[in-house]
């Protein structure tokens, strides 16, 4: 197919309604992919005998590679085409897939899901990237409305989904399900979709992509480690040094690049700084929730995998009409007050939260969880439109794709320091009395091994200690995650500027979240909500650099 320049008009082609429906469903498949493995862990610990950092390891593996690759991505796509990159990241994601449902252990699975984050850092930002060679603007926000709620849906879809393919099928079958949406996805890529790439863009940066990836797992790899080995362990220490000396390499060659990928400059924005903190410690919440709450309601409460999807959903419905409501609120009481409440919402789900017991039942949980869900959906989608609207609209695509890796670096933090700190105190509370040392050892692993050996053994009380005990554990990283909230509310209170968002600002085709131009049309409310709600779609910043 001919090449089309960014500026070129979009032909009315009909099979342009095909190719959307195609990238929903590429969507759509990383929308679920993001919630699905949380379902899946404590099936495959007690399967794989994985221990709570092995856990941690499989969920942030394809998180930190998500973060680390997404800017350098997106130059990718411009450089050498968009159609044939998006191509080359389902190939990717569907190998990472296909490794992962015939791994037969734990290495085998964190190998996959870090394949399957290159491909989902691929395909994130050139989804939306291709639409204005599909789209015409009067329809282009139309477009973006319908790939904005596959990938939203994709969220409450991941929890039931795994678990009714782990009741009937082993836990492979997760990732399995991959392979056919994302085959689908290449070939209507083949077959409907221009070519469009920007030879303009600049050249992307091995050094810093090197080092924003080695820094951060380092970090990652010091937090998760830390419970096993000690924070005074000569390895924990050194990686630790590591990645601050990584990290700090990559601000201070980002910040004298002439064209950087990752404009540090853009946190001297007030406004840009303090919503994104927001949005990140939002994100270290949340994703920290959803990685203890699965065994909680499996091991504890006795739920299968199917129920313990569904049992989310009032995490995921909070989430969504929060998210939808938010943008009227906003225009109506300024963006600083409702990123507060929201936060402040959060802080109390996670207090509440933290009173769980073991008694305490599926009703209560559900009742924090919506509040937890609300919460998200209200702090999150204003401060995310907040940054981005404080911004020069020449400045809009850096600085989405700073605030979506700022983003998975709170999410990745979250899983890593929270899960971390689940794992210390579960297995320090563990009575593990009367069993032999390595029974004993094992038991601590997971409150999914403790089952095990105290199954295996026959002993009520270590049922009852483990259960205690990973509620307990629960509650510590509940309230951890609450005076998190709380501090960002407090944060956002005193400095975010309070500027109310009309419905208008993404639409006109220049508002602060979009981009320049007409293409800047697909940005906006619509942008903000998928960002918010969905996997990342705000990086796309070659569309708004266009």
């Amino acid at each position: 197919m001919a090449t089309v320049t960014p500026h070129s008009p979009a032909l009315p082609d009909p099979r342009r309604w095909w190719a959307l429906g195609a990238l929903v469903a590429s969507m759509l498949v990383l929308g679920f992919d993001m919630t699905i493995l949380n379902v899946a862990l404590p099936t495959m610990a007690e399967q794989l005998g994985a221990t709570t950092g092995q856990q941690q390891w499989m969920a942030d593996a394809y998180i930190v590679v998500f973060a680390a690759l997404m800017l350098p991505a997106g130059l990718l796509g411009d450089r050498f085409g968009r159609r044939r990159m998006l191509i080359v990241g389902l190939g990717i994601f569907l190998a990472g897939s296909l490794v992962g449902s015939l791994a037969q252990d734990v290495n085998a699975v964190v190998v996959a899901r870090a394949v399957m984050g290159v491909g989902a850092a691929l395909v994130t930002p050139l989804a939306l990237s291709v639409l204005p060679s599909l789209f015409a603007p009067d329809e282009r926000t139309k477009a973006v409305g319908i790939v904005s709620a596959g990938s939203t849906l994709g969220l409450p879809l991941g929890p039931i989904i795994g678990g009714w393919l782990l009741n009937h099928y082993w836990w492979g079958s997760v990732f399995l399900i991959n392979i056919p949406m994302a085959a689908i996805g290449i070939a209507a890529c083949v077959f409907l979709l221009p070519e469009t790439r920007d030879p303009a863009s600049p050249r992307v940066d091995t050094l810093s992509t090197a080092l924003a990836a080695t820094g951060l797992g380092s970090l990652i790899y010091a937090i998760i480690e830390a419970p096993t080995r000690g924070w005074a362990d000569p390895l924990i220490l050194a990686m630790l040094a590591a990645s601050v000396v990584l990290i700090t390499a990559l601000v201070l060659r980002e910040r004298r690049a002439v064209r950087p990928m990752l404009d540090m400059g853009l946190l001297a924005h007030r406004g840009f700084l303090f919503n994104a903190l927001a949005a990140t410690l939002v994100m270290f919440v949340l994703s920290g929730l959803m990685f203890v709450l699965p065994p909680y309601l499996q091991a504890v409460l006795g739920h299968d995998a199917l129920g313990t999807g569904v049992r989310l959903l009032p995490l995921m419905g909070g989430l969504l009409v929060a998210a939808r409501a938010a943008q009227p609120v906003v225009a109506r009481f300024g963006s600083r007050a409702v990123v507060s409440a929201g936060l402040v919402v959060l802080a109390f789900a996670a207090l509440l939260g933290s009173r769980t017991t073991v008694d305490s039942g599926y009703g209560f949980t559900a009742l924090w969880l919506s509040f937890a869900g609300a919460g998200f959906g209200l702090s999150i989608v204003p401060a995310m439109s907040g940054a981005l609207g404080t911004l020069p609209t020449d400045r809009a695509g850096s600085g989405s794709g700073l605030l979506m890796t700022l983003r998975q670096v709170g999410g990745a933090i979250g899983i890593a320091l929270l899960g971390s700190l689940l794992a210390g105190v579960f297995r320090d509370r563990l009575d593990t009395a009367g069993l032999p040392a390595s029974a004993a050892d094992t038991a601590g692993d997971s409150v999914v091994a403790a089952h095990t050996i105290a199954e295996q053994a026959g002993s009520p009380a270590l049922l009852t200690s483990a259960n205690a005990s990973y509620v307990h554990g629960m509650g510590v990283v509940l309230l951890v995650g609450g005076g998190a909230a709380l501090l960002a509310a407090l944060l956002a209170a005193a400095f975010l500027p309070n500027t109310p968002t009309p419905a208008s600002d993404g639409n006109d085709g220049n508002g602060g979240n979009g981009g320049n131009g007409g293409n800047g049309g697909s940005g906006g409310i619509d942008r903000t909500i998928a960002t918010a709600t969905g996997p990342d779609l705000a990086t796309s910043k070659t569309d708004a650099r266009q």
